[in-house]
């Protein structure tokens, strides 16, 4: 088990595809300080889901969104996912191709989104300028 508000190995990423995991997996994730992710079946594909309302940190400033942005802006552009929605505290990604795909862009955007936050509190932007 993972120290609570860290985030998440691809293995240990919750499947919410029945709505009971989902609300468990988001209970966890709020008991733990944590940026709630999760994959989640549809149809033959897959999606992921990340949601850091379910922590206490601050929200991510543009320019780390920007980051995010970039990266599944490659994921779109080569096919391995269809449709993603992107916002400072929220981030959907579906249609992708297999459950270990989107276990490890689950994992990987998690502790992205986790990673950014803490640079942000270490260093914060100047106001004006976020």
């Amino acid at each position: 088990m993972s120290t609570p508000g860290t985030p998440l190995p691809a293995a240990l990423i919750p499947d919410c595809t029945e709505l009971e995991a989902h609300r468990a997996a988001y209970k966890s994730a709020k008991t733990n300080d944590a940026i709630f992710v999760c994959i989640a079946r549809q149809g033959s594909r897959w999606k992921v889901e990340l949601d850091a309302f379910s922590s206490s940190g601050p929200s991510i400033p543009e320019q780390a969104v920007a980051v995010l942005q970039s990266a599944i802006e490659v994921l779109v552009a080569d096919g391995t996912v269809t449709q993603a929605n992107i916002a400072p505290d929220y981030i959907s990604i579906r249609a992708i191709e297999g459950e270990r795909k989107a276990r490890e862009i689950a994992a990987a955007l998690q502790a992205a989104m986790h990673g950014l936050r803490q640079l942000y509190i270490a260093v914060p932007v100047p106001r004006g300028r976020a």
